[in-house]
Formats: C-alpha cells, sequence, structure tokens
C-alpha cells in the first residue's frame, strides 16, 4: 500500500500521522510513505528524524482578520495545490490521510480532485477551520473524540476512531521512565508540564509552588519547563529553597515522554489533543490547565470532555495560582480512591487501538484487505 501523510505546523498534527505510519507498518511492512508538509512547520524536522520521505509545499494560514496577508494566503493555496497534484501523480498513493494544520489544506483538495481517496482526523473537540473546510471533499472524516461526530454535518462519511496517539504510549516502559527521572519505582509522581516549550504562566506556578511541596512526602513533583524558562525557573527556585529538594526535579525537556508517562501518577497539563489522547490511554489522572491563546478556545473544550468525565479537574489560565494548583494537587494526591476514580474514568475515555481503527479505516477506503 502506498499511503500520503500530510499535517503539521505543531507536534499534535505531525504525531497522530506518525503514530499511523507505524500501525501500517507494523500491518503491512511493504507500506510506502511520502509525507507533504510545510517548509516552515515543525514537521520539516520532525518528519525527517522519524525516516519518512518528506516532501514541502509553501503554504501558511488565514488570519482571522481582514488582512492583505490573505490574499497571498489564497495564492499560496492554489500554488499549493498544484504543487501536490504533481507529487501525488509522481508517488500514486492509494490514499491520502490529513492529520490537521493548513498544510493539510491543498494536499487533501488536491487528492479529492484526482479521485485518490482521502481520509482526514480532526483530534479536538471543536473543529479546525481546514477540517471544516475539507470534510466537504474527503471521504472520510475521523473525530477523536465521540462527541464531534456531529460536528460535520457535510461529510460524507464521519467515523470515531480516537486519536492514533493512544496507541504509541501502550507499549512504553515503565522502569525506563522512572530510571529517566532517577526515582526509585515505588514513589508516586507528579508531573508537571507546559507543552513541548513550555507555559509562562505554568511556570510562575511551578516557582510558586516549590516552598509548599514538603507537605506531600513520598510525592516525587518533575517540572518539565521548556528549553526557554528553564535556568529561570531553576535559579528561582533554588533562591526560594536555598537547595534542591530530593523530592524536586527540574527539567527543560523530555524527549522519551511516554515512558515517562508510564511512570506518573498524576499529571499537570495543557489540554492538547494528542497529550489527552496519551493520559487517557494509560488511565492518568490529571490536571489540565488549557492554554487560552489556540483557535476556538479548543483547549478548554477538550478539558471540560474530561472534567465531565470525572477524569480530571480543570484550572481556567485566569484562575492558576501556586495556592490553587498545589490545592488541587493536594486534594488528589492525599486522596487514594480519589485517584483510582479519576484514573478508571481516563481510562475508559481512552481509545488505545485508535490507530488500528484507523487503519481498518484506510483498508476500507482502498479495498486493500
Amino acid at each position: 500500500m502506498r499511503v500520503v501523510l500530510t499535517g503539521g505546523g505543531t507536534g499534535g498534527h505531525i504525531y497522530p500521522a506518525v503514530a499511523i505510519a507505524r500501525q501500517c507498518e507494523k500491518e503491512d511492512p511493504k507500506t510506502e510513505f511520502l509525507y507533504i508538509g510545510g517548509q516552515r512547520g515543525l514537521e520539516s524536522k520532525l518528519v525527517p528524524q522519524e525516516k519518512l520521505p518528506f516532501e514541502s509545499i509553501d503554504i501558511t494560514g488565514f488570519r482571522r482578520k481582514l488582512s492583505f496577508d490573505n490574499v497571498k494566503t489564497i495564492m499560496r493555496f492554489f500554488k499549493g495545490v498544484k504543487r501536490s497534484k504533481a507529487l501525488l501523480r509522481e508517488f500514486k498513493p492509494d490514499v491520502v490521510i490529513g492529520t490537521g494544520g493548513y498544510v493539510c489544506g491543498p494536499v487533501v483538495y488536491a487528492a479529492a480532485k484526482l479521485g485518490i481517496p482521502t481520509m482526514i482526523h480532526e483530534q479536538n473537540a471543536i473543529p479546525g477551520l481546514t477540517n471544516q473546510f475539507l470534510s466537504r471533499y474527503a471521504d472520510t472524516v475521523a473525530v477523536s473524540f465521540e462527541g464531534s461526530v456531529s460536528s460535520f454535518p457535510k461529510a460524507k462519511r464521519t467515523v470515531y476512531t480516537g486519536n492514533p496517539r493512544a496507541t504509541t504510549v501502550l507499549t512504553a516502559n515503565r522502569e525506563r521512565g522512572f530510571a529517566t527521572l532517577g526515582i526509585p519505582m515505588e514513589a508516586q509522581v507528579v508531573l508537571i508540564v507546559g507543552g513541548s516549550r513550555g507555559a509562562k504562566a505554568i511556570n510562575n506556578a511551578m516557582m510558586g509552588m516549590a516552598p509548599f511541596l514538603h507537605k506531600l512526602p513520598g510525592v516525587h513533583f518533575v517540572f518539565v519547563t521548556g528549553d526557554t524558562y528553564f535556568e529561570n525557573t531553576r535559579e528561582s527556585i533554588l533562591a526560594q529553597l536555598g537547595t534542591m529538594a530530593n523530592h524536586l526535579h527540574i527539567m527543560p525537556y523530555i524527549h522519551n515522554m511516554p515512558e515517562v508517562l508510564a511512570a506518573t501518577s498524576l499529571i499537570v497539563n495543557r489540554a492538547g489533543a494528542s497529550f489527552l489522547a496519551e493520559i487517557t490511554s494509560l488511565g492518568i489522572p490529571s490536571v489540565l490547565i488549557p492554554s487560552p491563546n489556540v483557535t476556538n478556545n479548543h483547549q478548554e473544550a477538550n478539558a471540560r470532555q474530561l472534567e465531565e468525565a470525572g477524569a480530571s479537574s480543570m484550572i481556567l489560565e485566569k484562575d492558576l495560582t501556586a495556592e490553587t494548583l498545589f490545592g488541587k494537587l493536594e486534594e488528589i494526591m492525599t486522596s487514594r480512591s480519589t485517584r483510582e476514580t479519576m484514573s478508571a474514568a481516563s481510562k475508559k475515555l481512552g481509545k488505545p487501538d485508535s490507530a488500528a481503527v484507523m487503519v481498518e479505516e484506510i483498508r476500507r477506503l482502498t479495498g486493500k484487505r
């Protein structure tokens, strides 16, 4: 089978595509891939590292306010469609899969116009503009949240698949997670992370919370700051404590996140869809602080899905302080029954077979069983 993948801008769009590729390889090692991404997006760095053939097109997203830049974007879209058609004619794929981000627009649109079977995947509870546009042309729209099926009334077919990133964490080695952190395996771990680049508001809460941590003996706290905030966060905490407590671990970035997640008792994080897929697949309780700086405030909608199910507690960024965050952590970490209830609710939301479900839908589209 020959598969074209497209998606970019953020890891939340890229890693689901990679997860689909790995599942395809698992089921059919002869599968061939081409990844079409943007010239400026994170995919131009991440995808080659995953050993997937990569080609790029020049495309940017629309501005929500009236701007001459939107005229340029329209011109880039049609140029992107032209280049995408050329790449697709040369590669001759059986299917084209878009996992979000504006780069999907010209690629999936071109494939639809060429009569190639197409599928798009929507990670968030509230659909993005690109996927709303493409839903009229794609053969299948796959969604991460069951409640999102009704969000695509003009789609030919909409299916609940979950997020394929959920499958990635299932084989993670828990022992390696503890070893990475330098924490004994019998310890409880609270992981606090603001995304791959960090988040200023969450880092500020981390710094203010450091003097309270001794109130939870036996709990190890892992602060993942992002490279930009690492030195400032570490120096601030050292200034407050005088020395680094052995139950506090400060890291700029975690490269083997699935393994660390497997060792985690409670996580504090933003509410990006791919990350939520991972933690629900593992059944990790969470305190979610959705970013207010995303399109359609979709992270808050994502977080509410987990909160309403009892899997998470949400703090809006405007309400985030060291005191409010530590209060939530103390409430959860001092009650085993609360953690167990949240964990069960989290796991109930998880869809660990998501990647396999996606590949089954690909086989239905292509007729390759």
